[in-house]
C-alpha cells in the first residue's frame, strides 16, 4: 500500500510540473485551478485540488469585492509535514471544496515566497491566539482586513477543536448577518499592528541589553539536556552564537558552556542526521531524540555558523568536524546544478514522517552483518522496541568516548569502523525512496549558506567549500537580479519571483562580507558595497529603521518593520551588523552610523525583550567592541595570504576589521618596514608581521578564551 501511494503522488507531482502551461485557460481548465501557472512548488502541490484556489493577487480580491465574499487565505510551505496533514484531509476534499468556492474566495500563498505576507498575517494570529505556526489560515475581509486566525484545522470536529467544514458555515453565516462585530474585530487588529510597527528611537546604546539577554538565556535553559525551554526543542543557533559571542567578550566561561554543551547534546541526539549530515528543524521531545525530520537550508547555515564559532571559542576540533560534515550535507543534498541552494527536504516519505531515516535492528544487521550491526546498534540505541512508531531514529545516548570505555574497545578503532558503518548504511538508505526536496532557490536563506561556508573553509581548508560559496554567489547574481540590479526573493525552475526583502538584501551582503574575508577578493567587497547602498535606498526610514519591504514593492496592510528574531535572523538585525562590518572595513563611516540607527530605533524593545531580539544584540556587542584591524598587503604571496586567512579564521575575534593594503608600500607607522600584515587594536598599531606565524603570535597574546587561555 506504502508504495502505491508513494507512486501515485509521484506520478502526481509530475503531472503538476510538467503540464503544459501553455494550452490551459486562466483558471486551469478542468484538471488543475490557478495555481498551476505559480513558480513556487508549495502552490504547483495545490494547483489540482478542487479548490478554486487564486495565487495572492488583485484578481482574487477583485472577485471577493464584486461577490460581497470573504477571503480564506492559506499560508504553507511545501516542506511542512501539517500544511500536508491538512491538504489530504481538507482540500482535497470535493465537500470542503464546495463550501470554500461558495462562500469564500480562497488564497493560497507560499510563505518562503512571500515572507511579508506571512509576517503580517503570523502577527495577526498571534495577537488574537497568542500563538502561530503553519499552515495558517485566515479569513479577511475583500480589502486585506483579517477577522479570524488559526493554524492547522482537522476536516471534522475532534477532541474540543472544531472541525473545518464547521467553521466555514459558521463564519459564512456571521460574514452575512453580523457585520458589524466583523467591522469591529478588523478595526481593533489594523490599531494594533500600526503600533507594533512603529518606534522610538533611544538617544544612546550601552551594554545593559546585552547582560539582560544573558540572564534571560540562563533562566530558560535547560541544565540537563541543554537548549532552551522543554518540547518541543529548537536548534535557536541564534542564541548559541551570542552566548559564544558573549563569552568571548566579557571572559564568561557558563555562556560559553551552554552554546558548547547545547551543540554537543544536538551532535549525539536525534536532531542530527547521523549517516547523511545536516539537522532536522527540532525535537518533539526536549531530549534532542526524535525530530521533525523536514531539514531547512537556513538552519543547516545558521548551526554551522555556531558550530563554527564554538571550534573558535573553544579550540574543540569536534565541533569543527561537525560544521565541515553540514556542509557538506548541503553540497550534496541541497545544491542546484547551476550553482545556488535549495530550500529544503521534507520531513514525509512514503506517505510518512521520517520514514527515509528509520531503523530496525534487522535492517542494520543486513547491511553491516551479525557482529558489526549488533555493534552499531548498541552505539546507536537502534532496539528491537524502537523510539519512533516500532523503528528507531538514530541517535548516540553516550558519547563515542564513553562507550568505549565502556564496552572496553580502542576509542579510534570505534570511531574509524563507524565511518565505515555509516557510510554503508547511507548507501543503502539512499536507495529509499527519498522525501520531497523544495528546489526554490531563496536569495536570503543563499546568503546565510554562503556566510556558513565561508566561514567554515577558512576553518576546516576544504575546498569545495569555497567552490560552492562561490557558485552560489554567482548564481545569485546571475538569475537573482534584475537587469537594473535589484534582487529579486526567488526563483524555481528559471523562473523568478517578485522582489527581494530587506532579509534577502541583508543575508546576501552577509555572505559577500564573509566571503571577502575567506578570500579578499574585491569582487565580493565592491558587491557588498553595491546592494548595501541599494538596501538602504529601498528601504530606509527616516523615522528609524529599516522597512521590511522595498518602496517598489506591494505593502500588506501596513508597511512592516521588525527586529524580532523568528527561526532566522530580523533583516533589520542583521542589516545594522552588516552595516557596521561594512563601515568599518571600508572606512565610510555613513555604513556605520546607518547601522547605529537601526540598532538604537529598536534598542527599546530589545532592552524590554532581549531574548527575542538576539541578533540585534549581536550586532550591538560588534557596534560596542573597539575594531581588531589588520591590514594585509596585496603584494603578500598567494600562500602566504591563505595562510594568515586560515591563521585569523581559527579563532573568534571580537571587532575584526579585515582589509587589503592596495599597495606594497609601508604602512603608516611602519618606519620603512616592510611586511605583510600589520595589527592595529585597542588605540595602537603593532611592528608589522614578516611571516604568518608572527600574526598568530600575535592573536595569542591579545585574543584570550573565556576559560583564560590564550
Amino acid at each position: 500500500m506504502g508504495n502505491e501511494r508513494r507512486h501515485h503522488d509521484e506520478q502526481r507531482i509530475e503531472r503538476i510540473f510538467s503540464a503544459d502551461r501553455r494550452t490551459l485557460p486562466p483558471d486551469g481548465g478542468p484538471y488543475f485551478n490557478r495555481l498551476i501557472f505559480a513558480t513556487s512548488p508549495y502552490l504547483l502541490q495545490h494547483a489540482d485540488n478542487p479548490v478554486e484556489w487564486y495565487p495572492w493577487g488583485e484578481e482574487a480580491f477583485a472577485r471577493a469585492r464584486a461577490e460581497d465574499r470573504p477571503v480564506f487565505l492559506s499560508i504553507g510551505y511545501a516542506t511542512c509535514h501539517w500544511c500536508h496533514v491538512m491538504a489530504a484531509e481538507s482540500f482535497d476534499d470535493a465537500e470542503i471544496a464546495a463550501v470554500l468556492n461558495r462562500e469564500y474566495v480562497p488564497v493560497k500563498v507560499d510563505r518562503e515566497e512571500r515572507p511579508d505576507i506571512d509576517d503580517t498575517y503570523m502577527r495577526v494570529a498571534q495577537m488574537m491566539n497568542g500563538s502561530g505556526g503553519w499552515p495558517l489560515t485566515i479569513i479577511m475581509t475583500p480589502d486585506r482586513q483579517p477577522f479570524f486566525a488559526a493554524t492547522y484545522i482537522p476536516r471534522r470536529s475532534r477532541g474540543g477543536m472544531p472541525g473545518l467544514i464547521d467553521l466555514l458555515e459558521k463564519i459564512a453565516d456571521v460574514w452575512r448577518q453580523r457585520r458589524d462585530v466583523i467591522r469591529q474585530n478588523c478595526s481593533a487588529i489594523m490599531d494594533a499592528l500600526v503600533r507594533f510597527n512603529s518606534v522610538r528611537p533611544a538617544a544612546a546604546e550601552d551594554e545593559a541589553p546585552l547582560h539582560g539577554a544573558r540572564r534571560q538565556l540562563a533562566d530558560i535553559y535547560d541544565g540537563e539536556s541543554g537548549g532552551f525551554g522543554g518540547a518541543p526543542k529548537f536548534p535557536m543557533a541564534l542564541n548559541l552564537s551570542f552566548l559564544l559571542r558573549y563569552g568571548q567578550r566579557y571572559g564568561d566561561g557558563e555562556a560559553v558552556a551552554m552554546a558548547t554543551d547545547t551543540l554537543t547534546a544536538m551532535a549525539q541526539g536525534g536532531i542530527r542526521d547521523h549517516l547523511g549530515g545536516g539537522f532536522h528543524r527540532y525535537t518533539v521531545d526536549g531530549r534532542w531524540l526524535v525530530p521533525h525530520f523536514e531539514k531547512m537550508l537556513y538552519d543547516q547555515a545558521l548551526c554551522t555558523l555556531a558550530l563554527v564559532e564554538a571550534a573558535q571559542v573553544t579550540g574543540n576540533s569536534a565541533f569543527r568536524d561537525l560544521a565541515q560534515e553540514t556542509c557538506s550535507f548541503v553540497l550534496r543534498e541541497l545544491s542546484a546544478p547551476a550553482g545556488g541552494f535549495y530550500s529544503a527536504l521534507d520531513a514525509d516519505s512514503e506517505g510518512r514522517e521520517g520514514a527515509c531515516y528509520l531503523w530496525t535492528p534487522a535492517q542494520v544487521r543486513e547491511v553491516l552483518g551479525a557482529a558489526d550491526g549488533e555493534l552499531f546498534c548498541h552505539l546507536y540505541d537502534v532496539t528491537e522496541q524502537g523510539n519512533f512508531e516500532g523503528a528507531n531514529v538514530l541517535h548516540l545516548p553516550r558519547a563515542p568516548g564513553a562507550f568505549a570505555r565502556i564496552e572496553g574497545v580502542d576509542p579510534h578503532d570505534l570511531w574509524e569502523r563507524s565511518d565505515r558503518w555509516r557510510a554503508l548504511l547511507l548507501e543503502a538508505r539512499e536507495r529509499r525512496p527519498r522525501p520531497f526536496r523544495d528546489e526554490k532557490i531563496i536569495t536570503g536563506w543563499n546568503g546565510l549558506m554562503v556566510a556558513a561556508l565561508a566561514r567554515t573553509f577558512l576553518i576546516c581548508g576544504d575546498e569545495r567549500l569555497l567552490e560552492g560559496a562561490e557558485r552560489a554567489v554567482r548564481r545569485v547574481s546571475i538569475d537573482l537580479r534584475t537587469p537594473a540590479g535589484r534582487l529579486v526573493r526567488s526563483c524555481h525552475r528559471g523562473e523568478a519571483s517578485g522582489p527581494g526583502f530587506l532579509e534577502d538584501y541583508a543575508f546576501f551582503i552577509r555572505g559577500l562580507l564573509e566571503l571577502h574575508e575567506a578570500t579578499l577578493d574585491p569582487r565580493h567587497l565592491a558587491l557588498a558595497r553595491s546592494l548595501t547602498h541599494d538596501m538602504l535606498r529601498l528601504f530606509g526610514d527616516n523615522g528609524g529603521g529599516l522597512f521590511d519591504t522595498g518602496s517598489d514593492a506591494e505593502t500588506i496592510l501596513v508597511r512592516g518593520k521588525d527586529a524580532l528574531d523568528g527561526a532566522i535572523p530580523s533583516g533589520n538585525a542583521m542589516a545594522a551588523s552588516v552595516l557596521i562590518r561594512l563601515g568599518r572595513i571600508t572606512g565610510h563611516g555613513v555604513f556605520e552610523e546607518a547601522g547605529r540607527g537601526i540598532i538604537r530605533a529598536f534598542l527599546d524593545g530589545a532592552t524590554r525583550q532581549p531574548a527575542a531580539h538576539i541578533h540585534l544584540l549581536c550586532a550591538l556587542g560588534e557596534l560596542l567592541t573597539d575594531p581588531f584591524e589588520v591590514v594585509i598587503a596585496a603584494a603578500t604571496r598567494p600562500h602566504a595570504v591563505r595562510e594568515l586567512l586560515r591563521i585569523l579564521g581559527g579563532r573568534l575575534i571580537p571587532g575584526l576589521v579585515l582589509r587589503e593594503r592596495e599597495e606594497d608600500a609601508p604602512a603608516r607607522g611602519e618606519g620603512g618596514s616592510r611586511g605583510i600584515a600589520r595589527v592595529c587594536a585597542a588605540g595602537a598599531c603593532l611592528p608589522p608581521v614578516t611571516e604568518p606565524e608572527g600574526l598568530e603570535d600575535i592573536l595569542g597574546r591579545h585574543v584570550i578564551r573565556p576559560s583564560g587561555q590564550r
